[in-house]
């Protein structure tokens, strides 16, 4: 595949995948990229619910809508 067609049109590079896999392996700018494990911050951190935080989320879903709400 032509490389200065590739480098204008990224979107050639989907013809040809492995090109890209072996650029990368030999890509000495991302052989000095420093690495590092980072944990996902929008996990769930969910305790025990409380029993009467439970009656009152019950308690409000068991209201009727109103249409001026």
């Amino acid at each position: 595949m032509n490389r200065l067609h590739s480098s204008i049109n990224p979107f050639t590079l989907m013809m040809d995948p492995q090109s890209v896999f072996d650029a990368m392996e030999r890509s000495e700018r991302l052989k000095r990229l420093q690495s590092r494990v980072c944990r996902p911050l929008d996990k769930p951190l969910l305790g025990p619910v409380r029993p009467e935080l439970s009656a009152y989320d019950d308690m409000i879903d068991a209201e009727p809508c109103s249409d001026e709400d």
